[in-house]
């Protein structure tokens, strides 16, 4: 009888776990409007090139615990077009998986691409658009003004232009870009380390969610905006979550690598509601982040506090 019962339980949990609005599988999806989570390590992936620590070592020869660079893309299923927010290191496995997911049996268009900052891990990606890989024509590449400056007085990425792989739209601070019926994105600026270009995050508006994504900031103290308010205001939110805590890289000086630690954002975040908390998925973990494995204690910690963390392959409906 008892085992009957847990049974019955189990089949409940599967069910209710179909029924949510995210999902983290690799078969075809039946939503028109989407945001598919293409990786969610910090910009050297992981494991991490160089890295013979025991957190890179252990998953060596695990490929199911191995993590692609941070990148997001919106999917429109109906015109099987997408628009990937960040261009990886990554960028080939990341774009074979886009068109794994979709339904259409031809190669999913690019529409556009959207840079947040000009850090390796978010626009380096780009070299495969050029001459010697896809030979892509004119994809909207959107940056703001140093970056669009980076990009054009810089090589290799400056023959992008040249060769007309990729043309430059430039967006602004809080300016509404319309990339198509049903779908809006707006930049924003973030307080980060900004040796070559601005710091962006951008909030995408669909026809049922908004969904706020920010992978680099230095900490939420230094933002001209109220994340507890940003929280309230918009269905899901993918936030920087690079360290657990301030004891990551021993020998390193953190304040030169300013991110808000995660035991920080759950204690910001502690006095919100269940409902509150789980809008939030952490993204773009460094490969030292304990988060990285299920088994550790401060997994326990973050899972019990009621917060999630962001999954490779994860769809949110728009």
């Amino acid at each position: 009888m008892r085992t009957i019962y847990i049974k019955i339980i189990s089949t409940i949990v599967v069910l209710f776990a179909f029924s949510c609005n995210t999902s983290s599988n690799n078969q075809l999806i039946d939503d028109d409007i989407f945001i598919y989570v293409l990786g969610v390590a910090q910009d050297g992936g992981y494991p991490q090139a160089g890295c013979s620590k025991k957190c890179c070592i252990k998953v060596k020869n695990k490929p199911d615990l191995q993590q692609m660079v941070t990148s997001i893309a919106i999917v429109d299923n109906v015109e099987n077009e997408c628009w990937i927010i960040d261009v990886t290191p990554d960028f080939p496995k990341q774009l074979h998986l886009i068109n794994e997911i979709t339904n259409s049996s031809n190669p999913v268009t690019i529409a556009g691409v959207f840079l947040t900052h000009a850090h390796i891990g978010h626009y380096t990606g780009l070299i495969h658009l050029g001459h010697e890989v896809m030979g892509a024509n004119n994809i909207p590449v959107y940056a703001m003004p140093r970056m669009k400056n980076f990009l054009n007085n810089n090589g290799p990425w400056s023959q992008l232009i040249t060769k007309k792989n990729i043309q430059i739209e430039t967006i602004l601070h809080e300016s509404r870009i319309k990339i198509n019926d049903q779908i809006s994105v707006v930049p924003f600026l973030v307080p980060h380390r900004d040796e070559f270009s601005e710091t962006v995050g951008y909030k995408i508006k669909g026809p049922n969610n908004s969904i706020m994504f920010i992978p680099d900031i230095d900490k939420w103290n230094m933002w001209d905006k109220n994340i507890i308010s940003e929280v309230n205001s918009n269905d899901y939110l993918f936030l920087d979550g690079t360290f657990f805590d301030g004891n990551e890289l021993p020998g390193r000086d953190m304040s030169q690598i300013p991110h808000p630690f995660v035991n920080e954002s759950m204690e910001l975040f502690k006095d919100l509601s269940l409902a509150e908390k789980n809008k939030i998925y952490f993204i773009h973990f460094n490969h030292t982040n304990p988060l990285n494995f299920p088994t550790s204690i401060e997994s326990n910690i973050f899972i019990k506090e009621g917060f999630s963390l962001a999954k490779q392959g994860q769809i949110i409906k728009l």
